[in-house]
């Protein structure tokens, strides 16, 4: 912001301003503010942890995170980020991020400087995700954002200027690394012809991902970050499919076409839920989850074994109605998944809210602070199912309890709604309904 006292009531208005606006962010409000910034030097951020390997497992920062919470829960919280390293994910406009550039050359960096340096302060694995587009890219005016719009792309005529903001980016982050180009190909679907727009996008991913290495040839950039979705019966069915359905070919096709097309790759983005879009779960909510390891392999066939990133999953849809403890065991599950098939990075989308007490599938509890079950599961996950973790199969007496296992530990899932008991690598185990428990292997 600049400097100078006949700036300051300017400077309180926009603050409030800003904040209006990311309030709609998630909410979809057309919230417009007026925010003509210039930018800030660059924050001083210590440098990521050195890990022996890649963590595969994180988290990606939502409209309420940390840095919302009073001191004292975001003293927990942070406590909670910190125990183990995990990767932190923030979009560069939205989800608790006002607009970086609201007119041309005229940039507005405090959300994203609070987020960037709450991934610092609790030792992450930090990752951006290039999305959403300044409204002046998309049609808008100048100095003004409308929330409602968030999910509009930018115009082909300012794709240059959205590779110029990526840079820019870039360069006052130093210690980020790893970039993701878009969310969910908002704003590339196709009307006419009933498909994703990907011969746009991938012009745009290509701009990106020049703009980036441009900036640091180490930094990692990952595309295309479209959502993969299936059916029970549809027209637009591929040959990708199981029991938990068939996958669409529209999204296989654009990952083709984008495999085929961009300028390079140094890790390859999807989303997906294990739910179909006609049926729901099927045939039950764990075995659906096997799509997300047929997905996981199709990819490293296709793309001649890049790195696969997660960076949406789901286990339900949004009508489920389960507690805290089914929810969890599914979760678990899942993440057993990307463990077998070998994804490398899967980033669980924290649906955290402001006050109250109920919170599905949250990481902290809003009123307190309290660690919720999802978070020790991550951290649980990150410490010993790193990416490349060698896995090991232990005997199981009954096929209705899922087990993940390396040398000297093992998670164990009960995928039923009764009581249990079980051998699992020679040792007898209680297990209560979705119970989810951690042990020792003794090795």
């Amino acid at each position: 912001m600049a400097a100078g006292a006949g700036l300051v009531a300017l400077a309180m208005v926009v603050g409030l301003l800003v904040i209006a606006a990311q309030r709609g962010a998630n909410r979809g409000e057309g919230v417009a503010a007026t925010i003509l910034a210039t930018p800030q030097p660059p924050p001083s951020l210590e440098p990521p942890p050195v890990v022996e390997s890649w963590p595969r497992w994180g988290v990606t920062h939502t409209q309420y995170s940390a840095d919302n919470e009073t001191a004292e829960v975001r003293d927990r919280v942070k406590d909670l980020f910190s125990r183990v390293p995990l990767l932190q994910n923030q979009h560069i406009m939205g989800w608790g991020a006002g607009n970086p550039e609201p007119a041309p050359g005229k940039y507005d960096f405090r959300d994203l400087d609070r987020r960037v340096k709450l991934m610092a302060d609790t030792k992450a694995q930090p990752v951006l995700t290039l999305c959403c587009a300044p409204d002046w890219m998309k049609g808008g005016a100048e100095g003004r954002t409308s929330w409602g719009k968030i999910e509009v792309a930018p115009r082909r005529e300012h794709f240059a200027d959205y590779a110029k903001l990526a840079a820019t980016v870039a360069k006052r982050y130093p210690t980020v690394t790893h970039y993701m180009v878009w969310n969910e190909f908002k704003g590339f679907w196709d009307e006419a012809h009933n498909n994703w727009d990907v011969e746009a996008y991938t012009e745009l991913y290509n701009r990106v991902y020049d703009a980036l290495k441009a900036v640091n040839p180490k930094i990692q950039v990952g595309g295309p970050y479209i959502p993969v979705d299936s059916h029970v019966s549809s027209a637009n069915s591929s040959t990708l499919k199981g029991p938990w359905g068939a996958v669409d070919s529209r999204p296989l096709e654009g990952l083709q076409y984008w495999l085929d097309h961009k300028k390079g790759a140094d890790f390859i983005v999807i989303d997906a839920s294990s739910a179909t879009n006609d049926r729901g779960l099927v045939p039950d909510e764990f075995a659906a989850l096997k799509k997300f390891s047929a997905v996981t392999t199709w990819l490293r066939q296709q793309s001649g074994d890049l790195p696969v990133w997660w960076a949406e999953w789901y286990i339900s849809p949004d009508n489920i109605d389960w507690d805290e403890q089914h929810r969890t065991a599914v979760q678990t599950a899942a993440m057993m998944e990307f463990a077998r098939s070998g994804a490398a990075t899967a980033l669980y989308w924290n649906p955290q809210r402001k006050g109250g007490d109920d919170c599905p599938g949250c990481l902290w509890s809003p009123a307190e602070g309290q660690e919720m079950p999802m978070a020790g599961l991550l951290s649980g996950f990150t410490r010993w199912f790193p990416a490349g973790a060698r896995l090991v199969e232990v005997a199981v007496s009954d096929p209705r309890v899922q087990v993940l296992a390396v040398d000297r530990q093992m998670i164990m899932v009960n995928t039923t709604d009764a009581q249990l008991a079980v051998n699992v690598d020679g040792r007898p185990f209680q297990l209560g309904p979705y119970a989810v428990e951690w042990s020792d292997r003794g090795q």
